[in-house]
């Protein structure tokens, strides 16, 4: 049966596709390792890497240059990562993705010098073709989940990704400060990224059931997303 027309309006359809999909596992697992994930790209490595790299004598354009190579790399990334998602689990995907991204922080510390070494620069590929890629299989996974408000339901979880990059730039910003040097910073997001990968691998289809599908009742009432399944 198809699925009534939308009524109300675009913001209580909006919360109301969150107090919905708050009381679902599947949300908090997306939301926790998407907020790791804003943690781990935006919040520390696009906020501290340049100056993290300054610290040890790399000239800041030098810094800035791989930054830039990060986002280059991102591009690839993120066309094979939707490549992949259409043909692999995603809840593995994102394992993988996260998994790897731990490892690579808890190395970093170790890579930085006063010049561009060649280890830095696999560290640099390899982080940029990681960067977004965690984003189609999340995507896909929020549609699988919630069906039709997946596309609303990714938007909350997206959220969450900001809020774990400003708590990250922060959070680095003071470690820097009181420490002396990032690399508490690092293995703390290291560890988170593993931790992500935990909370991706929790996510599973129950099997012998249909996935659930996500409706919009057509109704003007504050309540206006249902999920059944």
């Amino acid at each position: 049966m198809a699925a009534p027309p939308a009524t109300g309006g675009a913001a209580s359809r909006a919360l109301g596709a969150l107090a919905t999909a708050a009381r679902t596992r599947p949300f908090w697992l997306l939301a926790g390792g998407f907020a790791i994930c804003g943690a781990t790209t935006n919040g520390l490595v696009g906020t501290h890497f340049v100056p993290a790299a300054h610290d040890h004598g790399m000239a800041q354009t030098t810094a800035a240059g791989l930054l830039a190579l990060v986002g280059l790399f991102d591009i690839v990334g993120t066309i094979a990562s939707g490549w992949l998602t259409d043909r692999v689990d995603s809840r593995l995907l994102l394992g993988m993705y996260y998994a790897l991204r731990g490892l690579s922080l808890l190395v970093l510390p170790s890579l930085f010098s006063g010049t561009a070494e060649p280890s830095m620069l696999v560290f640099i590929v390899f982080y940029g073709l990681d960067w977004v890629a965690t984003v189609p299989p999340t995507v896909a996974l929020c549609r699988e989940y919630f069906g039709g408000a997946g596309a609303v339901v990714f938007g909350w979880v997206f959220a969450a990704h900001q809020l774990g990059a400003a708590v990250a730039a922060t959070g680095a910003g003071l470690v820097r400060d009181r420490l002396g040097d990032y690399a508490m910073a690092w293995y703390v997001a290291g560890a988170l990224s593993i931790g992500a990968a935990g909370l991706s691998l929790l996510l599973r289809r129950r099997p012998g059931r249909p996935v659930p599908e996500a409706v919009l009742v057509a109704a003007t009432a504050p309540r206006a997303w249902s999920f059944r399944g």
